[in-house]
């Protein structure tokens, strides 16, 4: 009984259960939609290879002393910097971005390892500050931090990851307790540059919201001016950001509003994608007896799209398996970084959180086609060697602070 104790006091099995049954069901899925695929057989063994080392990873990081990440904030944001200037010189492109650096056999994303460690620094810049964060200087040093990776991805380009760490980062802000007047003066720009791509009618409406919503919260003219002023300018220029986007980007996006305009080319994956997740019914057609998955309708499905193998084969209820282990682990995570009194330990654990939620998010939103596809995969789920390692290490970081809790609470 002691030991059993032992191991519920080192190891949260709310977090490395729905973990490791993902791990499961992303090698069945791999397995099964890479079969008829010669030219992606051995991706099975390849993830298989990533997932066993990951767990040697996880222990190693799992056992560190959890100070230790604090001291390797700066440095390895500054090697993440480093990677994602060299990627731009050396990289591999893949998919129309430039976003790969070859080891070897492999290849891994500098903008995966950037991540960790941009949570990492972030985490230690906003904990030096014992109030909440709504100081100008502060913002704007927090915001350069954050947005410094999110350019070198840009002119990659990845739109994908950059909207990753966008949202990341405004957690990591909202959460050190920056007011919600401030939250709209970061975010809105960037929501009515967005709303200005899908047309005029809705670019008017969203400026005419932002007014409400700066009225309701500030009573300053000249202030809510200057705000409304930037937004306006965010809209005019949202056509020439548009138009500094790779044509496959400016496709998804052209596709996302209306999928039926190109069934055969941009157009192709959402549709197959809502087909194969649609015709699954509640227990689905059995494992490797798919139709859309066995016959490769959607290229690559293993990757980004490995969510409509897992419904179009296992349906309803292996679906909602996949979003409750999800709901699952980001719950716990969420829960122990509120427990958490180091406030560097919290904020690095709500990074974290916001990573696997907004992957989560965008992934099954875009198979079902409630967001644009961006080739955002699916963490621990989806094939990529990159990507799993990183998912883990953020994993055995959340873990490590589990178990030193007692020291942190």
């Amino acid at each position: 009984m002691r030991i059993d104790y032992h191991i519920k006091d080192k190891i949260d099995f709310y977090i490395v259960i729905p973990v490791l049954l993902l791990l499961l069901l992303g090698l069945v899925a791999i397995y099964s939609s890479t079969f008829n695929n010669s030219l992606a057989q051995n991706n099975f063994e390849k993830q298989l290879y990533f997932a066993l080392s990951s767990f040697f990873i996880f222990l190693i990081i799992h056992f560190i002393p959890t100070n230790t990440f604090k001291v390797i904030s700066i440095p390895s944001y500054l090697f993440g910097i480093l990677l994602l200037l060299l990627v731009l010189v050396i990289g591999k492109k893949v998919s129309g971005a430039k976003s790969w650096l070859g080891l070897g056999v492999f290849g891994f994303q500098p903008s995966e390892f950037a991540k960790i460690a941009t949570i990492l620094m972030l985490s230690n810049f906003l904990s030096r500050h014992n109030n909440n964060i709504d100081s100008i200087k502060d913002i704007m040093i927090a915001l350069i931090i954050g947005f410094i990776p999110v350019a070198l991805i840009l002119l990659e380009p990845d739109m994908g990851s950059s909207i990753i760490f966008f949202f990341f980062i405004l957690v990591l802000l909202f959460w050190k307790g920056l007011s919600i007047l401030w939250l709209v003066v970061v975010i809105s720009p960037a929501v009515v540059a967005l709303s200005a791509i899908f047309g005029t009618t809705t670019f008017i409406i969203s400026l005419i919201l932002l007014l409400g919503i700066l009225f309701l919260l500030n009573r300053d003219l000249f202030f809510n001016g200057s705000v409304f002023a930037l937004n306006l300018a965010s809209g005019f220029f949202a056509d020439y950001v548009y138009n500094i986007l790779s044509p496959h980007q400016q496709a998804r996006i052209n596709s996302f509003l209306d999928p039926s305009s190109d069934p055969l080319g941009t157009g192709y994956n959402s549709i197959q994608a809502m087909v194969a997740v649609g015709s699954g019914g509640i227990f689905g057609k059995g494992f490797m007896n798919g139709n859309q998955t066995q016959l490769q309708y959607i290229p690559e499905q293993w990757t980004d799209f490995i969510f409509c193998a897992i419904s179009e084969e296992f349906g309803f209820i292996g679906s909602i398996t996949v979003i409750i282990l999800f709901l699952i682990l980001l719950g716990r995570i969420l829960r122990n970084a509120s427990n958490t009194r180091d406030e560097f330990l919290s904020l690095t654990q709500i990074g974290i959180f916001a990573v696997l939620f907004i992957h989560f998010l965008i992934n099954v939103g875009m198979v079902i086609g409630l967001v644009p596809i961006i080739g955002v995969p699916l963490p621990f789920v989806s094939y990529g060697g990159s990507s799993l390692i990183v998912n883990v290490i953020m994993i055995a970081i959340v873990s490590n602070i589990y178990r030193t809790r007692k020291n942190y609470t």
